[in-house]
């Protein structure tokens, strides 16, 4: 028996020594290379029916019961697909009806609905202790509607004016306006500001989170956001900020990088990802075109969050089920290139499953666990794909090939080499590259469907299924693995002897019977 576990034991080894080695990332980890999954509170698991006060499932603007017990249960469901981080919808007490957290009432205590700042504090600990951080979604623009503040004489001028916004063009107007009506605080006024700098510095001391989602970042002024990113920085090394400032137009975009905000929610690029991926046969141009305008004029492009849905629009199978296409199918196209293009990809929850939904607050439907795992598992080898090369993470990109629906690009962080192919046609395709764009003794091994392509006559030849892609590492042409094909044969070998001697030895005993 002991020989035989030895054996087992020395096989493994010797195994695994020959085998090649791949790029595995083994540096510190940094913002950059995080996978976000985004989910709101009270749409994404009940975990503690204790707290189920005002949940009617049937009404789609009440309380649905999902809580902080709700996402510690299902920490491992989430760091299972290889998400790094979670960001969270607010967690501050909100007024009556505040299911989403924006109609905040307490900055200083958690909301009833979604249970105690000790279930949160737990829910923090317990995502720490399986390597994954906690974004939190902070909101300094405003309060709900019936904040008592609102009707508090000493606190009048902790509000700017009641009016709305009518030209948007004006960004006195965009800062100092009421945003569907809400009560637009004033952070001129210095115990306003003050107010909300020790709220969020307090959230860091007292529960240890890792970064803020800003939310609604252009209306409110440049000068507050750079006091904001100063004092909650100087609490906790490496906190991450990323704002929301939703406009078509990056330049505007990028106006907010000298406030301190780390990263920004790539808007523009979402448009585009949606024209493009919702359905067949659509040109992949643009969204290169977007990656290099980035690249000009963002400080840290790999620090936008890019995503595809999001709780305050249509979901995107909503867009693909009105083209009449296969949501597995265009999930798939539009997730590889999130993972594989430089920028923090960020997911909503029930993306795994394809979830459907049309404007809020269909959009936000309860979360099901029940469903097919197709889209769970591709996004499971993805990610591990991403987490292991760091050229999908840090590298450069370079353009090789684009059509009017097909691209190949290449990223590359020192030795590591990756080549993502993305058919977006609804036919197959023949993709030549020239062998000087690789190099000439090297090989494409696929990542995704195990194809194998390698130079022929100068050529790379890649052929790649309809509506499919394929994530290939770079590596040196491979020949036959001597090491492995010895290993294997001595085993085979004694593995056969073994056998031989155990019947003989069986035999043996039979005859002394």
């Amino acid at each position: 028996m002991r020989k035989r576990a030895f054996s087992l034991i020395l096989f493994s080894f010797l195994l695994i020594y020959a085998l090649p080695a791949g790029a595995v990332y083994k540096e510190e980890r940094k913002w950059q290379d995080e996978i976000i999954y985004s989910l709101m509170i009270d749409r994404f698991n009940n975990g503690d029916t204790k707290n189920d006060k005002d949940v009617d499932v049937k009404d789609p603007l009440a309380y649905q019961g999902g809580d902080f017990a709700g996402i510690t249960d299902k920490l491992d469901y989430i760091k299972d697909m290889g998400f790094t981080a979670i960001m969270l919808t607010p967690v501050f007490d909100n007024e009556d009806g505040g299911y989403h957290g924006y109609w905040v009432n307490d900055f200083y205590n958690t909301d009833e609905h979604f249970g105690t700042m000790d279930e949160f504090k737990q829910l923090v600990a317990e995502a720490h202790k399986r390597d994954m951080k906690i974004i939190l979604d902070f909101v300094v623009n405003h309060v709900g509607p019936n904040h008592p503040w609102v009707n508090d004489p000493e606190k009048q001028d902790w509000f700017h004016e009641k009016k709305g916004i009518t030209n948007w063009n004006d960004q006195s107007e965009v800062e100092t306006g009421w945003v569907y009506d809400l009560p637009d605080l004033n952070q001129d006024n210095r115990e306003t500001r003050k107010y909300l700098l020790d709220a969020a510095k307090w959230w860091i001391q007292e529960t240890d989170i890792d970064g803020y989602r800003l939310d609604t970042v252009k209306h409110v002024a440049k000068d507050f956001w750079r006091d904001f990113s100063k004092a909650v920085k100087e609490e906790k090394k490496d906190f991450y900020l990323i704002g929301e400032v939703w406009v078509e137009d990056p330049n505007i975009i990028a106006d907010y990088q000298d406030t301190g905000i780390d990263g920004f929610m790539d808007f523009p690029q979402n448009s585009s990802m949606r024209d493009a991926f919702s359905k067949p046969d659509q040109s992949l141009n643009f969204l290169f075109s977007a990656l290099d305008r980035n690249e000009k004029m963002f400080t840290h492009p790999e620090l936008l969050g890019q995503f595809i849905d999001n709780h305050d629009m249509t979901r995107f199978t909503h867009e693909i089920a009105a083209n009449k296409e296969n949501p597995e199918t265009r999930w798939k196209l539009a997730l590889t290139y999130m993972y594989t293009t430089p920028g923090i990809p960020i997911i909503y929850y029930g993306s795994e499953i394809a979830m459907n939904g049309g404007n809020d607050p269909d959009n936000r439907r309860l979360m099901g666990f029940k469903a097919d795992p197709v889209l769970m598992d591709y996004i499971t080898k993805i990610s591990e794909i991403r987490q292991k090369h760091p050229a999908l993470m840090k590298g450069e990109l370079e353009l090789l090939h684009a059509n009017d629906s097909s691209a190949v690009f290449k990223r590359t962080f020192e030795d590591d080499t990756i080549v993502v192919v993305i058919n977006n046609s609804s036919k197959s395709q023949t993709i030549d590259l020239d062998a000087d764009k690789l190099g000439n003794d090297k090989e494409l091994r696929g990542l995704v469907e195990y194809d194998l392509v390698r130079n022929n006559d100068g050529k790379y030849s890649i052929i790649i299924d309809r509506e499919k892609a394929e994530i290939y590492t770079l590596s040196d042409k491979s020949g036959l693995n001597i090491p492995y094909l010895v290993v294997t044969g001595v085993v085979i070998f004694a593995f056969v002897i073994f056998i031989v001697f155990i019947l003989k030895r069986s035999k043996r005993n039979r005859s002394f019977q």
